[in-house]
């Protein structure tokens, strides 16, 4: 098989197929939305950003069936049946 050119729309496709791209969006989101509720207003900066990191890992961690599914679900959508 021929090497493909690394083009942008390549890697643009590449990193949407990707399941691991979701996973991160969604442990993004789940530390965005969650760790503002349980912040006390006496926490230090380094504290903030350990409970954002740890949240965001958690969240990584838990979203491994979602990724996937929205991962195949973008394929089914974009690709159709040029699925292999």
């Amino acid at each position: 098989m021929a090497k493909r050119k690394l083009t942008f729309t390549y890697v643009s496709f590449y990193i949407l197929f990707l399941p691991d791209t979701w996973r991160v969006f969604i442990g993004i989101a789940v530390a965005y939305f969650f760790i503002p509720a349980i912040l006390k207003p006496n926490m230090a900066t380094g504290a903030i950003v350990m409970l954002y990191i740890m949240c965001t890992a958690i969240g990584y961690a838990l979203s491994a069936k979602p990724g996937k599914w929205i991962s195949n679900a973008i394929k089914k959508l974009i690709l159709k049946d040029k699925i292999s």
